[in-house]
């Protein structure tokens, strides 16, 4: 989530008496395990404290935006409007798996059992416009956010049973029955709206009127869909917060945009931009040149991470019919050369994907251990046999670009099915075509998913592959109008809620839910709620695992590939600290700082 959290028990202040027992109270919450960082902290230990404060750092974005509300399910918000303008209850820190420490809040209590959290607001915490923020704007940002905002927020806040002001500056959540131990934690990211900017004028209006916010941006100037410019507040209430030391260092952050990442990247290598993050393998091997790299006026840089690489792959829409068969979707990963694809495409920079919590210890390999095993036997008849038998890996080629005997493999799983060939086309075991259609709207993925579909011609079956514009790409898979396409799941180190929205039954229908696959199996059902409720890093460790064996096995992607590093490339008037371990391929920007600002 996308930055997504979890909660701990920790005790920053002595307690007397036995009813103050049940309760902690602390400046930090943390899923398992204390906080690294105790109560009257000074910064974060990643940060340069005393970072020069000034400058600028223009960032690029492809695409266009039409409105400043960033949480309404229509029309596309600009860049940074929610992030740099709006602060949130808690900020999470980036050299731990999963700890928040509270921004607006100064302080948050709740039970052994997190069946209520309350949050209590900064005295000195303002908006923009000098309002100073209350419980009552918790409250209505909450309300307001379920009930209006983008589907996300309903189901991200689908366990909250009530949230109310108990004083002018406490709120207090309060969650229905169950074992759903991170919400102390998801309701602390909750972006804290102003309710009196909206107490005349509609919340679910999409516009191009920048509301006040509490956070270090506001907005200085625009040009709708072109570019955005964010002054920093001189007047940011939490400027002097230690969770706020050594961040927001530029005076100005811009962001230019283009319609094309080509277009984007030569802009780039002229100066119209400073910064940015290349996730195309053959820009990064053969574009980053010229005089301007040569003098060291750009800097290109890999910066290893420890983050989860999520899953991205070829997608099934297994709302589809054609995809319900999960020996149909096995067959096809068999035609995806990936070994010839990283040799000739990526330049051998990639390794595969296997599991949708790649680049970590929650990755399911080998056998399921014993505790994994006492989880699963109990769903056996939801679960495909395999997760019992064997470790899941995606099939390996020859690098030739056609894998003649995997296709042979593909070809024996097809036939044993019922799948028949008839004039160079394959039929299913009821006697329709083998055809569908792949929905792509970055052109540098078509050299990827062409050859692809070229093995699947040699099984019979016809890939469509169709390039749309980046709004009609969206408001498709927003739909779920696609037959197979290009996407994924990120992951967090501490995995929770947001587990519902990927792979849960409920989320399968509901429009706009990152639920792609159309993922709908009560035994995953049952397997995101033991993640969900797991007690100790150790629990969370096994769980996911064992749900990774049940995604695996369902082929609901052709997983594709992915990257330990980051790949950053700036001007060499940017300067950033020693990078954390969590690091996000944002590159941490609100911790870099302009060197011509001293």
């Amino acid at each position: 989530m996308r930055c997504l959290v979890c909660c701990l028990f920790f005790v920053a202040a002595l307690f007397s008496g036995p009813a103050l027992a049940e309760t902690q109270r602390s400046h930090a919450i943390t899923m398992h395990g204390d906080p690294k960082y105790p109560a009257g902290f000074k910064h974060f230990d990643y940060v340069r404290p005393d970072a020069p404060k000034g400058g600028s750092l223009s960032l690029h974005v492809v695409g266009g935006f039409d409105n400043f509300q960033p949480w309404l399910p229509k029309g596309q918000a600009a860049a940074g409007s929610q992030g740099l303008v709006f602060d949130t209850l808690t900020v999470r820190s980036k050299d731990e798996p999963f700890t928040e420490y509270g921004l607006l809040a100064e302080s948050m209590e709740w039970p052994e059992d997190r069946s209520w959290v309350t949050f209590t607001l900064r005295e000195q915490a303002r908006f923009a416009d000098g309002h100073p923020v209350r419980a009552e704007d918790v409250v209505w940002s909450f309300k307001q956010l379920r009930d209006k905002g983008a589907p996300f927020y309903a189901y991200y806040y689908g366990d909250v049973e009530k949230v109310e002001a108990l004083s002018e500056r406490k709120v207090k959540f309060s969650f229905k029955a169950g074992d759903n131990r991170e919400l102390v934690m998801i309701v602390g990211q909750l972006p804290v709206m102003p309710k009196h900017y909206w107490d005349d004028k509609p919340f679910d209006d999409a516009n191009l009127v920048p509301p006040p916010g509490s956070g270090p941006y506001k907005v200085d100037s625009f040009k709708a869909g072109k570019r955005v410019v964010y002054q920093r507040r001189d007047d940011y209430w939490a400027k002097d917060l230690p969770v706020n030391r050594g961040h927001h260092n530029f005076g100005r952050i811009i962001y230019e945009y283009y319609l094309d990442q080509t277009v984007a990247l030569e802009a780039f290598k002229r100066g119209d931009y400073d910064w940015r993050s290349e996730n195309n393998s053959k820009y990064w091997a053969t574009a980053y040149t010229g005089e301007a790299f040569r003098d060291g006026e750009i800097i290109t840089e890999e910066v290893t991470h420890q983050n989860p690489a999520g899953m991205q792959g070829f997608i099934f829409n297994t709302r589809r019919p054609l995809f319900q068969d999960p020996v149909l979707r096995e067959a096809m990963t068999y035609a995806f050369d990936f070994e010839w694809s990283n040799k000739n495409l990526f330049y051998g920079q990639y390794k595969r994907t296997r599991s949708y919590f790649q680049n970590s210890e929650l990755a399911a390999t080998g056998l399921p251990d014993e505790k994994e095993l006492a989880l699963l036997k109990p769903l056996r008849e939801d679960l495909p046999p395999r997760v019992f038998t064997e470790a899941y890996q995606p099939p390996v080629s020859d690098g030739s670009g056609r894998p003649r005997d995997n296709l042979r493999q593909a070809q024996a799983l097809l036939k044993d099915a019922g799948y028949q060939v008839k004039d160079g086309k394959l039929h299913t075991p009821d006697g329709e075509p083998v055809s569908f259609e792949f929905l792509l709207y970055q052109p540098a993925f078509e050299r990827i998913v062409l050859p692809y579909a070229r093995n699947l011609k040699t099984l019979g079956i016809d890939a469509d592959v169709v390039r749309v514009d980046q709004s009609q790409y969206v408001q498709r898979v927003r739909n779920f109008n696609f037959d197979m396409m290009v996407g994924g799941w990120g992951q967090s180190p501490s995995p929770g809620n947001e587990q519902r929205g990927y792979w849960g039954s409920a989320a399968a229908e509901r429009e706009s839910s990152q639920n792609y696959a159309g993922v709908s199996n009560p035994a995953i059902d049952e397997l995101v709620s033991k993640v969900i409720a797991a007690n100790t890093r150790e629990q969370l460790v096994t769980r996911t695992r064992a749900l990774d064996r049940a995604l695996q096995w369902g082929f609901y992607v052709v997983p594709n590939w992915y990257l330990d590093y980051h790949r950053f490339a700036y001007q060499s008037r940017l300067a950033h600290p020693p990078l954390p371990p969590y690091v996000g391929f944002d590159g941490a920007t609100e911790l870099w700082w302009d060197k011509s600002a001293q």
